[in-house]
């Protein structure tokens, strides 16, 4: 495994991010095809082995257990200071008013509450998951500074936001000198480009890691167009990202069928190749739930595609309506 700094930090990270939001218990009631602990422990154990040292969840994912899972099994299976723990806070964890949101009381419990259900005394890197427009972004980064500040995060990072937010956000906390966002996880993948206008460029500018969730358009790319998963068929998330199917997309996953057939591979391979050659990415966060998932993403890491194959793949592509902000 050849490791990558994450943008301009001194942190090196594996070049795929293993999601986790799929681990938990499925008991919580969150989304049918959450793994329970038993199935989850062997996909984190060969993640390990393979070599990924960075490891994502949040503490909405499975109503918190997600975490509570990822940090049990990481404990056994590696040293704290071999990995990278990333984990996000927006998401409403009570019924309460203030049990939600980046206020500066919400994020002090939530991060203690994450770091509760990690069994470690800091994060590596903490998140911010969405944009809260109830809360003046600089009572949300005077925040995350002091949480940084008193150890409990070492790095900051955003997830999906307009370029202008993001860019806003940097700005105040330069001004101020507090910690920056060193990263982005954004939603980048072959059928879902729009992220290229602007978000991107400006974290090539600024060397902000960008650390993309749904590479695969969670398994759409993955699969021959109109082939159907369990998951695809119960997932609430991909039905709002995917309410309306694009003729593009489907001419696009034609392709990438068409390339992994010549090649020899898995669609999977291809797409995450596709995206792994992309200016300015750092790691992928790959989501897995079956053995061959894993193995699909770490061949992805040795496939070089051409830059005929490229041009095949992009060629069809449509411009979408903004989606997974």
């Amino acid at each position: 495994m050849e490791y990558v700094r994450l943008g301009n930090t001194g942190l090196k990270v594996s070049p795929l991010c293993l999601g986790c939001m799929s681990f938990g218990d499925p008991a919580k009631g969150w989304h049918s095809w959450i793994m329970p602990e038993e199935e989850s422990r062997p996909v984190i154990r060969s993640a390990v082995e393979a070599g990924i040292n960075f490891f994502d969840t949040a503490n909405l994912y499975a109503a918190g257990s997600s975490e509570e899972v990822t940090g049990r099994a990481l404990k056994e299976f590696a040293r704290r200071d071999e990995i990278v723990i990333a984990t996000k806070a927006f998401g409403a964890w009570g019924k309460g008013p203030n049990q939600q949101g980046l206020s500066r009381k919400a994020l002090m419990q939530a991060i203690d509450d994450s770091l509760t259900r990690l069994g470690t005394d800091y994060v590596d890197l903490y998140q911010i998951h969405r944009w809260d427009y109830d809360t003046p972004i600089e009572e949300t980064l005077d925040a995350l500074n002091d949480i940084v500040r008193a150890g409990k995060a070492r790095y900051i990072g955003a997830s999906s936001m307009h370029a202008r937010q993001f860019y806003k956000a940097l700005t105040i906390s330069r001004a101020n000198g507090w910690a920056q966002f060193v990263s982005m996880q954004n939603y980048v993948n072959l059928i879902y480009r729009e992220e290229e206008r602007e978000m991107l460029p400006i974290c090539r500018d600024e060397g902000i890691g960008v650390i993309p969730w749904s590479p695969l358009a969670r398994g759409r790319l993955a699969r021959p167009w109109g082939e159907q998963t369990q998951r695809s068929q119960t997932d609430k998330i991909q039905e709002s990202l995917y309410g309306q199917t694009e003729e593009s997309d489907q001419a696009v996953i034609t392709e990438v069928e068409k390339i992994a057939k010549a090649r020899g591979v898995n669609m999977a391979q291809v797409a995450l190749a596709w995206v792994l050659a992309q200016p300015g990415i750092t790691a992928p966060i790959v989501g897995v739930s079956k053995a061959q998932q894993l193995d699909d993403a770490l061949a992805s890491l040795d496939l070089e595609l051409s830059a005929e194959e490229i041009a095949a793949l992009e060629a069809p592509y449509a411009p979408h309506p903004v989606m997974g902000i």
